[in-house]
């Protein structure tokens, strides 16, 4: 926490995130604790925050970053697997689902395109919140093949874990 509050003062939003990172993966706090550790860094450090960071407080995320590590692409190529947070707050049970997806774009203009109606998936456009970026950034830029293969294998084992998914076909 100490070297949290540095990386506010200093409005260092990558050692604010790593710092959070570290709290989320290796569990024991509470959720409040850490959305409300995001919350300030986003309003300290928005500009210098890395990609990888979520913009919310999920649950599962350290059982994901587990699942996504064991799946590898050993081509290379233009696909990338991506992951959206979805939001199921108007459902019983966790509030979150996660969309597997693959594409040639990044994830990030994927998920731009999803919400602007360009093949959409729906479950993307209607609840789509965010990119979870960082537990597939092993999984850029790898063969098209490979890409299909684990997008439907890590939508099994996620689905496998307990977590709703769509996607993935």
């Amino acid at each position: 926490m100490a070297r949290f509050e540095t990386a506010l003062l200093a409005r260092d939003g990558e050692a604010g995130a790593h710092c959070i990172h570290e709290m989320w993966m290796r569990g024991g706090e509470f959720p409040q604790t850490l959305e409300n550790a995001l919350e300030r860094l986003w309003q300290s450090a928005a500009k210098t925050i890395p990609e990888w960071l979520p913009m919310h407080y999920v649950s599962w995320l350290p059982e994901l970053y587990e699942i996504a590590a064991r799946f590898k692409g050993v081509k290379k190529g233009r696909s990338n697997i991506y992951l959206v947070l979805l939001d199921y707050a108007d459902r019983r049970g966790d509030p979150h689902g996660v969309y597997v997806g693959m594409s040639h774009y990044t994830p990030a203009q994927r998920f731009d395109q999803h919400k602007a109606g360009i093949r959409a998936a729906g479950s993307v456009l209607k609840r789509g919140i965010e990119v979870l970026t960082g537990p597939t950034l092993h999984l850029q830029r790898i063969s098209r093949a490979e890409a299909a293969s684990i997008e439907m294998q890590l939508a099994e084992a996620l689905s496998d874990a307990g977590i709703h998914v769509e996607g993935g076909h």
